[in-house]
């Protein structure tokens, strides 16, 4: 039988849980139902809200690639919650991104991952960005190169080296994403890679990896030895 969660313990509720134990012991449905506020005349917004997670395994990641629309096909989810519940994931990704940010120096392959991977890990197309180094190998600054389609994107090389003469780069680290989760380098990858290394090379501008970015891992010509 349904009991509407001013009716539960203390304890039970999630905002005087918040309060009374902290932010970290409430589940992930416990801190969707502080979002949404009130569930259905049938469920309470725990139990709707550990029903949304249910949908997409308990995956905070999948449940941000959810769009409004599909969002509110849950009983009890109107439009303002569906944004709420949006508007809080992209919050919690920008932040991700930010602690990235923190991490200037790049020291192997893993860190440039944890850079990109809040930027490109989980778009349902493919972007081509460049890191650039100065000589201490820590990231001046980043950029997208390209934006492609499921299947690729384009690069151009002039590009790449305009930016990096512009700021006074020593060295460049190649990145894109793969949507389809494979960590494979396809023979474009590596044509390009070689196209730019090789031209690095006559410019001084050294080219020190290709990392290929999916959601949940990478892929460094580098550390496979076909750099």
């Amino acid at each position: 039988m349904y009991t509407p969660i001013n009716q539960w313990a203390e304890d039970d509720r999630p905002r005087e849980k918040f309060l009374l134990k902290g932010k970290s012991s409430l589940s992930d449905s416990e801190l969707l139902a502080i979002l949404i506020g009130s569930g259905s005349r049938n469920e309470s917004a725990v139990q709707l809200c550990q029903r949304i997670l249910f949908s997409v395994d308990n995956n905070l990641n999948q449940l941000g690639k959810l769009s409004i629309q599909k969002l509110t096909e849950f009983k009890g989810i109107g439009e303002a919650k569906a944004i709420t519940i949006a508007a809080a994931l992209e919050l919690g990704r920008r932040r991700r991104t930010e602690d990235a940010e923190e991490l200037k120096k790049i020291t192997s392959s893993k860190a440039v991952f944890e850079i990109m991977q809040p930027i490109i890990g989980e778009l349902p197309h493919e972007e081509f960005w460049i890191l650039y180094l100065n000589n201490s190998n820590k990231v001046i600054h980043k950029a997208q190169l390209s934006k492609g389609g499921i299947t690729g994107t384009v690069v151009d090389s002039r590009i790449v080296f305009k930016t990096a003469f512009e700021q006074n780069a020593t060295s460049i680290i190649l990145t894109h994403n793969h949507p389809s989760g494979k960590l494979m380098a396809s023979d474009a990858d590596k044509e390009i890679t070689q196209k730019l290394k090789m031209a690095g090379k006559q410019l001084d501008i050294y080219v020190l990896d290709h990392i290929i970015v999916t959601e949940t891992g990478y892929y460094s010509f580098q550390d496979e030895g076909i750099f």
